[in-house]
């Protein structure tokens, strides 16, 4: 009977799952598919306790308190901004929490698991580790602890390939070979949090968006090969469904940067930096204190706000707001011009947004939105950069050729707002910067929209 209890909970956590995963498709129902996620979540959890051959529950309190005193701060104390970062850590824990259960469960009973049970169980530590340390590497990139640049050196792909490739070959001997081999597990381990790392330190920032989604689908299918090896249907399901999700959101950020998978994991984009000068054939960059350029928003009608990274460094999420209930007071049409990989994680601008409660009905997407960019008056770059640089239009040999991107520069009048002249995670000078209807304002985000507040 309590068996019975346990399947229809699992039955309607996983239909939660699912509807959570439709929900979070449209902006407007995206806070009720995290909460269906989130009470899906917790049935799984009551109902797995609820299992009559659960005999104590010491440890399972012990990592319940744990697992508390570490996520509770993550969840209150880490602002918005940190929102990647902390995206990345979600995954190396879960992904860790794999690995430990397969680990657990070999040296349980690995000589009697069979070479199936074995080779399943292999393949669900090897990608449980790897994203563990792959995902710990992201957040250091991503907390810029780490370089963000790429990170290379001769023979790369020779050691990452042959690192897997022995790993692959340790777990083929311990399904293959009918006796016990803890030490041997212990170094296929090793080989799997090796390659975690190697597989993350030649991908520079600007492909960290792609990579989170990649280690999601990798922890997906960690979590669906333990639910194979461990008979729980529901578990098989959230896998399923975590691993299938994470690789149609990788393929769509690869096909918003029209890169394929390879490129990405193994191009080293960014290692080339391109220097931005103040003159470039024959054409120069025009610097603007914010009071002057807050001239040209006096017969401006339609204005079209593109935010990036450099938004969410300078936390200008809520100052943005406060801009745009400015313009729209004076009877100007404001919208938001979002990139699919703008920031370093997917949706991550859109989170930033509504933070700060912006109605969501100015949030178009690329798509919608370039076609409106010649009628546009003005075009207000916040901190974006390789999102909007006509290189990927012009410039065959450049990284980003091929790219689509927000066609600012069709815009009549182009603000940019800019900390330097730097470039973008991509290493490319960004063409826009000296295009004659280009005004450059230099500094922080935050501080030049409340400079042109007041000269508004």
């Amino acid at each position: 009977m309590v068996d019975l209890w346990v399947q229809l909970a699992y039955l309607i956590a996983a239909a939660l799952f699912i509807l959570s995963l439709k929900w979070m498709n449209e902006v407007r129902t995206a806070r009720l598919g995290n909460w269906a996620g989130t009470i899906g979540m917790a049935i799984a959890v009551v109902a797995t306790l609820g299992k009559p051959e659960i005999h104590s529950f010491l440890w399972i309190g012990v990592a319940l308190v744990l697992g508390t005193a570490i996520g509770t701060p993550m969840a209150l104390l880490m602002p918005m901004t940190a929102v990647p970062q902390r995206t990345a850590l979600s995954h190396a824990f879960g992904a860790l929490a794999a690995g430990l259960v397969g680990t657990a469960e070999y040296y349980l009973r690995g000589s009697s698991l069979g070479a199936g049970a074995t080779a399943i169980l292999c393949a669900e530590v090897l990608l449980g580790f790897l994203t563990f340390t792959g995902s710990l590497l992201a957040f250091g990139k991503l907390h810029e602890i780490l370089p963000t640049r790429p990170i290379l050196y001769p023979g790369r792909h020779f050691v990452s390939f042959a690192v897997l490739g022995l790993a692959i070959l340790t777990a083929l001997w311990l399904a293959f070979v009918p006796t016990a081999h803890g030490v041997l597990f212990g170094f296929f381990i090793v080989l799997a949090l090796l390659f975690g790392v190697l597989l993350v330190l030649p991908i520079g920032g600007a492909d960290m968006p792609t990579v989170i989604s990649i280690l999601n689908a990798y922890a997906g299918l960690s979590a669906s090969f333990m639910g194979f090896l461990l008979n729980n249907k529901l578990l098989i399901l959230a896998g399923a469904l975590d691993g299938s999700s994470g690789l149609i959101l990788s393929i769509q950020m690869c096909k918003a940067m029209n890169r394929s998978f390879l490129n990405v994991l193994f191009g080293a984009v960014g290692h080339v930096v391109e220097t931005a000068a103040p003159h470039r054939d024959g054409r120069s960059i025009q610097g603007y204190t914010p009071q002057e350029a807050s001239t040209i928003f006096e017969g401006a009608r339609s204005v079209v706000i593109v935010p990036g990274y450099g938004m969410a460094a300078a936390q200008a999420q809520h100052v943005v707001k406060e801009f745009t209930d400015r313009l729209s007071s004076r009877g100007v049409d404001v919208k938001f011009g979002i990139h699919p990989v703008a920031g370093r994680m997917p949706g991550h601008m859109n989170v930033l947004l509504a933070e700060a409660d912006v109605s969501y009905d100015r949030l178009v997407e690329m798509e919608q939105i370039n076609p409106l960019f010649p009628e546009t008056d003005v075009a207000i770059v916040v901190g974006a950069n390789d999102i909007t640089n006509p290189a990927a239009r012009t410039r065959p040999e450049s990284p980003l050729y091929g790219m689509p991107i927000l066609e600012v520069d069709k815009a009549k009048t182009i603000l940019f707002i800019k900390r330097s002249l730097a470039t973008g995670f991509s290493g490319v000078d960004n063409d826009l910067f000296y295009l004659p209807k280009t005004m450059m304002v230099f500094g922080d985000a935050k501080k030049i929209l409340n400079e042109l507040i007041a000269a508004l």
